[in-house]
């Protein structure tokens, strides 16, 4: 399957806030769309999931105007969305089946999702009485229990602990294997680079850069290296070369041309101890700054 948003514009009044949206997920894949606050990512999703109409262009399902009432779609919000006081397994069931399930069946998908998520004691609680990650494993449910062939998770790592984020982790992964699409709104650019093949970054409403991600990085000139070295010292004053320190005990060696790095690998292998020497690509965070004019991952 493929997902495409074609050319999608949008304004409030006198507002505009999309400016010719376009980019494809894939099915199988993970999608990441960044851009800072305001830059357009929440209408572009709001229009995807038929909250609102786009005011032209449209979102296909590979290549046919998406057809909602066969399409399900998972939601995974920033702002978490559920009901404190009421039982978590007759909401679970309740969200469910207002995606189409019969009761039976919601009973059975979300009693699994609980147990997957270690979240089987707590069916008959409160919402409220479970911690702030708990209820975000509940939440997740909500957008996976009616098992939707498009998942969008909008910063689904916040608040996370280690564990937590570890079992939603291996959690997404398998939603990927099974073929879903699923698309990733987030600052924390480590998790969009853990999961995401291909990447849209919005700025002021338009579509600054799509593609896949490794690609992207490998059109980045590559006329620097990165080399750590308990030499590091000796490398920078008499190596000839133009040195910056880069992270504990590395170097970042600018290069004339691209075309010397093996003769400038080959050499400081040679005459140093050399604990780890590669090309450098800038990270995805350095390629948001540049595109956004943003300060990249937000804590």
């Amino acid at each position: 399957m493929n997902l495409e948003l074609k050319d999608i514009y949008k304004s409030f009044g006198e507002k505009q806030v999309l400016k010719g949206i376009s980019f494809t997920a894939e099915s199988g894949k993970a999608f990441g769309i960044l851009g800072r606050n305001g830059a357009g990512k929440t209408t572009t999703i709001r229009i995807l999931m038929q909250v609102f109409p786009a005011d032209s262009g449209n979102v296909q399902m590979d290549g046919q105007p998406i057809d909602y009432r066969k399409t399900g779609i998972g939601y995974l919000p920033e702002e978490r969305g559920l009901y404190p006081k009421k039982k978590i397994l007759d909401q679970l069931v309740y969200f469910a089946q207002l995606k189409g399930m019969g009761r039976a069946e919601a009973v059975k998908s979300v009693g699994w999702w609980l147990s997957r998520l270690g979240m089987e004691q707590y069916r008959d609680k409160r919402l409220d009485t479970l911690s702030k990650g708990n209820q975000q494993k509940i939440q997740l449910i909500t957008a996976l229990a009616h098992d939707p062939q498009i998942v969008i998770l909008d910063e689904p790592f916040s608040g996370l602990d280690p564990v937590n984020a570890m079992l939603l982790k291996d959690v997404v992964k398998e939603e990927i294997a099974r073929g879903k699409i699923v698309l990733f709104s987030s600052h924390q650019m480590n998790y969009i680079e853990e999961f995401c093949d291909q990447i849209a970054i919005i700025n002021n409403g338009k579509t600054v850069l799509k593609g896949d991600l490794h690609a992207i990085k490998r059109n980045y000139t590559r006329d620097k290296l990165i080399v750590f070295s308990q030499q590091a010292d000796q490398i920078a004053a008499n190596a000839g070369l133009s040195c910056k320190a880069c992270g504990e005990g590395g170097l970042m060696v600018s290069l004339a041309s691209p075309d010397e790095k093996q003769k400038v690998m080959r050499h400081l292998t040679e005459h140093y101890d050399i604990d780890e020497i590669r090309v450098f690509e800038p990270s995805l965070n350095d390629i948001f700054v540049e595109y956004t004019g943003g300060q990249g991952e937000e804590k």
